[in-house]
């Protein structure tokens, strides 16, 4: 499509001509450009230059000598325009009268010279600004001279911003309105000749036709255009067999150039429309009805030519049209009402199409320039051929005088021309253009296998122009697929070209790779070979059984180097020498596994050091001559059990032999592979190492210089050679025993040595959280002496998860481990082993590291691991040991491991609980209590500011063994200052003498805690409690707890302090006598500045008699103590209820009703007698207080 001028690929765009006032010109075509439809512009300077528009003479008068003007698209693109504009200064018109008739003149000669094409005028007044003064009786005297509407005379104003982009607007719009006139005007006159008919010339027919559907473009009516486009189309086919105007060839050539042309812009117009299904069936009637057209038989290359560029531009077309290759998925092809297939609609499909007639051009080219004798002379006649005035027409530059005249051209001199431009062009380099096109296209729509043909198609025109190496690459990609999806023939057509590309290139790897590949291909018959194309299959030759035997010979007569590179043909230095040895690699995905493949089955799959065992290696090739090995190599994982085989009928090589020193050596009878047929050997293997042995490859040696490596495959899992599976042949065992086929691995496992060393690890119960928990591991020698020991520790989380508390977005801390190694501990006076340089001891969280020191047979080695418990938790301790029973350095020495695990239970030692209370029989009135708060909200507990409130601390034995309590105290935080806002003292002792707690047991402690600050959120601190282990042989042994004990902490709650208005205590003897009166005081304290409203009230009892009021209203002053006294005379003896008390405040609404416990008395039958209890040292006060609180 490159090839087309631009006026037949790009729509037609108004033209309109600016003449006068050159300054204006620039301004105005570039707001012409951005109008939609862009109009051009053809600027003329002065009024001078209007003679280009004339029409000439020759125009006029022209004869019927071909069907389309070459240049009549660009002259009205160019130099015909619809509108002429005459840009006239303001001045030229209000000036003196010399000016005025200048202006008038250059008027009368533009209407002398739109009026011969029908051109519109426009006449534009350009104005500096709106108030420049113009005379109206010249602008209506203008206006009548040019003979012009009034709305076609134009003031241009050209200083004011607003205005001159009013003045483009109206300019723009002027110019679009009269340039659709013309080019409807110019279509009608010529539509009036068509439909009347009245020429007997089909080519003036074609040429009229042609020019409606122009002017339709140019008015952006596509029906009309594509209509009388159509029109065209068909009666240019109509002349093929009626017109004798030009000889036979050119005549043929000139029709269908026209035809093409027409066909590109139906084309052109169907895919802008989105109509790509008419789009292409129209390309299909195209290429059908033109591609019989062939000529005559010497010149046939013109039409593949024809033909190749038309399928080039079609797919060109399909490519760069508005309509998307997704759309074409959702239509129905093959059906009544749209024959199409797919294919037909992808650019791709083209664009292979359009190389394969090129390639059919090149091949008959070719011809033509064989049968031609005179190739001199066909060079100098192509200088002086030109193109001709009309479409698809050439013609004789010739020469006379100054001037320069054309003469016809006979069949004989244009097929000379046409062979001199064919072979000016390199064809091979736009084939393998347009194949790389068809395949990125294939290849974006994920169609492989046609991709792929495009690529060996682009491969072979690279071999063609001896470009090897992208030749190469190209046949590389092909055959990877033909591998895997089985097409044994095509396969053999590119391995024969990547073959030859090799021996091109010299590289005699790449070569015999490809030669054993191909020789090993399944292909065992000649059937059906002689529908095959043996042109085509060059030059891997046909792919018979015969042409692998002859392909096999080469290849193994060029590794032994009995056959020289002569015979090969053209060889380049294809040659194997000891400086330039050849090793092949075959992996598991190799395409060579079909041309030597390796299994080894063990008959054990687990044998005892030492202990001898059968292995069988099996060998197989399908290459069809019978496949001779030198020598064989086995090699294990384990260096010391390789061995080699070698070939009793070979002679021996010094090259091969020195790789023998060292290793085991076996000799086979016969090391010989025929096709498709197993060579089975057995040796015996003996391995003094355990651990994993496996067989890792086999190499096989032909010749002095030349290896094959394999990698060793298991019969159990060997996956079959894709290109032989569905072949007709018998598949046989690798080994001899089917079952031995189907389970038979190439690796078993050695056994370690039994060992004779025992672990030990001491158990002494649960470990607990806090505490450094010791856990002896001692190793004794019984039978080996030890030397390089290496004990391995790892702590594993009994259920299978993880020792770490995942914490996001914080560092990690040794508290984020569940359970944590601190160290090793040697034995008593082993300091070495800490130190010592040929010692190992790495420590992890979870994992440790030691070496162990030399012992002798009966000797013993103790050392303790250091382990600590952070929460609760069930642990697995493993614990390997490894050494060697014989002082050796050597990496292969035989290790011997030990094995041993203990499961410890990790568990919480002491948990920690606290209660908070308020004196007894003492009720401050907390109004935050009173408040209700969110569903969602946890209520702080609130205390009375400088007020003693009991804090009960309680610390339980949670764990199995005793414990011995050493000391519990409260300290405040030092981030929030509790130690400045609340005092928190002892309720009794300071310290307590270290006190037993058996498991389940409790104990508590009593501390007094008075709020000096008011706080929201208020701190108290953390109880420290400090415990160990109660002390024992076994438990000194197993738990290392320092001399102050195991410190566990507990966190108390933040509360609520603030100012209590009211208080209220309850005042009685801690017990009564029967019968004998006391006094009950029940007092009211106002800590507020505000008088204070009480409504109170007092229940009656059965077991009191009292005196006092029962119910009434009191007011307590500011700061004052208010009390309430009654005097009550016990009934009934044992624990009786005192009469209740209720206390309502009116002023907050809240009322005090004091507890069951606090309203309970003990009334004795007669007077009891106390024994005298000796205080030590404490507060005897709060003693009592405790004593009261604990019943």
């Amino acid at each position: 499509m490159e090839e087309y001028p631009e006026e037949l690929r790009t729509p037609p765009v108004s033209l309109v001509s600016l003449v006068g006032c050159p300054e204006l010109h620039a301004l105005i075509s570039t707001h012409l450009h951005t109008e939609q439809p862009p109009i051009n512009t053809l600027a003329l300077p002065d009024f001078s230059a209007i003679s280009i528009m004339n029409r000439s003479n020759k125009e006029i008068r022209d004869p019927v000598a071909g069907i389309l003007k070459r240049d009549w698209l660009l002259k009205h693109r160019t130099r015909v325009p619809a509108v002429v504009a005459a840009l006239f200064p303001s001045d030229h018109i209000s000036g003196d009268p010399a000016q005025w008739l200048q202006l008038c003149t250059h008027v009368e000669n533009l209407k002398a010279v739109v009026h011969a094409r029908n051109t519109k005028l426009v006449l534009v007044i350009v104005q500096s600004t709106s108030n420049d003064d113009i005379s109206e009786d010249r602008m209506i005297s203008l206006r009548k001279r040019a003979e012009l509407d009034s709305k076609y005379l134009i003031t241009f104003i050209q200083n004011d911003a607003s205005e001159l982009q009013q003045s483009l607007n109206r300019l723009a719009s002027t110019f679009a309105e009269l340039a659709n006139t013309y080019y409807r005007d110019e279509g009608r006159r010529i539509k009036t000749r068509v439909e009347k008919k009245n020429t007997n010339s089909i080519e003036l027919y074609i040429r009229y036709c042609f020019k409606v559907a122009v002017y339709a473009e140019f008015r952006r009516d596509w029906v009309e255009a594509l209509r009388f486009y159509e029109d065209a189309y068909h009666t240019l086919r109509e002349m093929i067999g009626t017109s004798t105007r030009l000889p036979a060839i050119q005549r043929l050539v000139e029709i269908k150039t026209v035809a093409e042309q027409l066909h590109f812009k139906i084309s052109t117009l169907l895919l802008h429309g989105g109509k790509i299904i008419e789009a292409v069936k129209w390309f299909r009637q195209h290429s059908a009805s033109y591609g019989k057209l062939v000529g005559v038989p010497e010149a046939i290359f013109l039409h593949w030519e024809w033909m190749s560029r038309q399928f080039l531009v079609f797919s060109e077309l399909l490519e760069t049209s508005s309509v998307t290759i997704q759309s074409i998925s959702s239509l129905a092809f093959g059906m009544a009402d749209n024959p199409l297939t797919e294919w037909e609609c992808i650019p791709a499909y083209h664009y292979q199409l359009a190389a394969h007639y090129l390639k059919e051009k090149r091949s008959c080219l070719e011809l033509a320039l064989s049968m031609t004798e005179i190739a001199d002379e066909i060079d100098g006649t192509a200088e002086s051929v030109v193109p001709s005035v009309y479409v698809g027409q050439f013609a004789r530059l010739l020469e006379q005088g100054d001037a320069f005249a054309t003469q016809p051209l006979t069949d004989e001199e244009y097929f000379r021309y046409a062979l001199a431009e064919g072979k000016r062009f390199q064809d091979s380099f736009e084939i393998i253009a347009l194949l790389k096109k068809s395949f990125e296209s294939f290849s974006n729509l994920k169609i492989q296998r046609m991709a792929s043909l495009c690529g060996f198609l682009m491969g072979r025109e690279y071999f063609a122009v001896g470009d090897f190496r992208n030749a190469k690459l190209q046949f590389d990609n092909v055959a990877n697929l033909y591998r895997q999806e089985g097409w044994v023939t095509l396969l053999w057509e590119v391995l024969g070209y990547l073959r030859e590309c090799s021996r091109r290139h010299g590289s005699v790897k790449d070569f015999i790779e490809y030669s054993l590949e191909m020789a090993a291909m399944p292909i065992s018959s000649d059937e059906n070979v002689q529908s095959f194309n043996f042109k085509e299959c060059e030059p891997a030759g046909p792919p018979t059984i015969q042409q692998r035997e002859i392909i096999n010979k080469e290849v193994i007569g060029l590794v032994r180097g009995e056959l020289g590179s002569t015979s090969i043909e053209d060889s380049n230095n294809l040659t194997v020498t000891e400086a330039h040895p050849l090793h092949l690699e075959i992996d598991l995905v190799s395409p060579l596994r079909v041309v030597f493949l390796a299994t080894v089955a063990f008959n054990d799959q687990i044998v005892k050091p030492g202990a001898p065992t059968l292995i069988m290696l099996s060998l197989l090739s399908h290459l069809p001559l019978t496949f001779e090995i030198d020598q064989l190599e086995v090699l294990f994982n384990q260096s010391h059990c390789n061995f080699t085989i070698i070939n009793a009928q070979r002679p021996p090589s010094a090259a091969i032999s020195r790789g023998q020193q060292g290793c085991r050596v076996e000799t086979a009878p016969v090391l010989a592979l025929v096709m498709s047929k197993w060579l089975r050997l057995t040796y015996e293997i003996k391995s003094e190492q355990s651990g994993k042995l496996e067989c890792i490859s086999v190499i096989a040696r032909i010749g002095p210089h030349v290896s094959i490596c394999c990698r060793a495959e298991s019969p159990a899992s060997m996956d079959d050679l894709p290109l032989w599976r569905f072949e007709d042949h018998v598949d046989t065992y690798p080994t001899k025993d089917p079952a031995l086929s189907f389970s038979g691995q190439k690796a078993i496992q050695v056994e370690e040595p039994d060992p004779q060393v025992d672990l030990d690890l001491g158990d002494f119960g649960p470990a607990l959280v806090g505490e450094k928990f010791d856990i002896p591991v001692t190793v004794t020698s019984k039978g080996h002496a030890i030397y390089g020991g290496e004990l391995k520790i790892n702590l594993v989380d009994a259920r299978g998860g993880v020792l770490v508390s995942p914490r996001e977005m914080e560092p990690m801390s040794p508290d984020d481990h569940h359970v944590e190694l601190l160290g090793i501990a040697g034995p008593q006076g082993e300091e070495e082993f800490q130190t010592g340089p040929d010692n190992i001891r790495k420590i992890q969280h979870s994992f440790g590291l030691v070496s162990v020191p030399f012992l002798n047979c009966g000797d013993s080695w103790t050392c303790k691991l250091e382990t600590k418990w952070h929460r609760p938790k069930s642990v697995v301790l493993y614990v390997s040991l490894g050494y060697s029973s014989a002082n050796s350095n050597e990496s292969t020495s035989q290790r011997v491991h030990v094995h041993k695990s203990l499961q410890i239970e990790g568990k919480t030692a002491i948990v920690v609980s606290h209660r908070l209370m308020l004196p007894f029989r003492q009720d401050p009135l907390l109004l935050s209590s009173l408040k209700p708060l969110p569903p969602d909200a946890d209520r702080l507990a609130s205390l009375p500011l400088c007020e003693k409130s009991v804090l009960i601390v309680n610390a339980r034995n949670c764990s199995e063994v005793p414990l011995q309590l050493i000391s519990i105290s409260i300290e405040a935080d030092n981030d929030d200052g509790a130690g400045r806002s609340c005092t928190v003292v002892h309720g009794g002792e300071d310290t307590v003498t270290p006190t037993l707690l058996v498991p389940g047991e409790e104990f508590k402690k009593v501390f007094h805690v008075i709020p000096e600050v008011k706080s929201s959120k208020l701190g108290l601190g953390t109880v420290f409690l400090r415990w160990r282990r109660e002390s024992d042989l076994k438990a000194q042994s197993c738990c290392n707890t320092e001399g102050d004990g195991v410190l566990t902490k507990h966190g108390l709650p933040d509360v609520n302090v603030e100012l209590s208005p009211l208080i209220v205590r309850l005042e009685c003897p801690p017990h009564a006598i029967l019968g004998v009166p006391f006094t009950f005081i029940v007092k009211i304290q106002n800590e507020t500045q505000l008088l204070q409203e009480i409504k109170y009230s007092l229940g009656d009892s059965q077991s009191f008699v009292l005196s006092g009021s029962h119910n009434d209203t009191i007011f307590v002053l500011p700061k004052t103590e208010h009390s309430l006294s009654y005097m009550l005379v016990p009934l009934a003896s044992g624990s009786q209820q005192l009469p209740r008390v209720t206390v309502n405040s009116v002023r907050y609404s809240a009322g005090f009703q004091p507890t069951i416990a606090a309203s309970t008395i003990f009334v004795f039958p007669s007077k009891p007698h106390f024994d005298n209890v000796v205080d030590r040292g404490g507060d005897k006060a709060a003693a009592l207080d405790s004593i009261a609180f604990a019943a």
